[in-house]
């Protein structure tokens, strides 16, 4: 049996948004956070809230940081006073990610995308994560040409999505875009095909199951209570 090939420090390749002077151990890593976004630690009022234990009782940490995501481990206290930890992803950038429902026609377009966590095809929207400096709607323009080869004709907003409130601490602006045609897909980056479903169709393949990907089906849903189907 082949020994594992342990994987090296990602604390060792925090950006300078964590900052330069510190000695970048998972704790002072996170105590940074702490300070510089007070928001991410905040507990609403009110009864029935897991709050997050402060310093000096106990420190939190961050286990992985890139510059997509990090991965925080926070100590926490359940409303019965019980002491736990508990384990969520943020995004480092402000800006939220996008999920874009292309509409052509009458037609939803839907691309076939091969995903590294699943081990998977999925067939799917167009989505990304959030990209510094662009505005919500730029960032599903530029979703679009990216994955579909396509330019937005028309952005119509959807609202937003938690996609996994389990461990997930980001939201996603939801779009539908009105397209003219569909471009050439990225097959470099796991998008074999695109292909054109009827409203009508691609809601019963999120019925059957072969559809998964909760940002489609709910991006098919608000798009239906929008009057956007068909």
């Amino acid at each position: 049996m082949t020994p594992a090939v342990p994987l090296p420090r990602s604390l060792l390749a925090l950006t300078t948004d964590v900052g330069d002077l510190m000695d970048h151990t998972p704790e002072s890593a996170y105590a940074h956070l702490r300070d510089t976004h007070p928001v991410w630690f905040a507990t609403p009022p009110g009864d029935g809230t897991i709050s997050i234990m402060r310093w000096p009782m106990t420190e939190g940490q961050v286990i992985y940081r890139d510059q997509w995501w990090m991965l925080l481990q926070d100590p926490v206290v359940f409303a019965d006073g019980r002491h736990g930890r508990y384990l969520r992803m943020l995004a480092p950038q402000p800006e939220p990610g996008v999920a874009v429902l292309p509409l052509l026609g009458s037609d939803v377009v839907l691309i076939e995308h091969f995903r590294h966590a699943t081990r998977a095809w999925h067939w799917e929207i167009p989505r990304g994560g959030g990209t510094a400096g662009l505005a919500d709607k730029d960032n599903a323009a530029k979703e679009l040409r990216e994955e579909l080869g396509s330019a937005p004709q028309e952005l119509i907003e959807l609202g937003t999505l938690h996609p996994d409130t389990g461990i997930l601490a980001q939201a996603v602006a939801l779009y539908a875009a009105r397209i003219d045609e569909v471009g050439k897909v990225p097959r470099s980056e796991g998008i074999r095909r695109a292909r054109a479903f009827t409203f009508t169709e691609a809601e019963r393949m999120a019925g059957q199951g072969l559809i998964t990907d909760a940002f489609t089906i709910a991006a098919l849903f608000r798009a239906r209570q929008a009057g956007l189907a068909g």
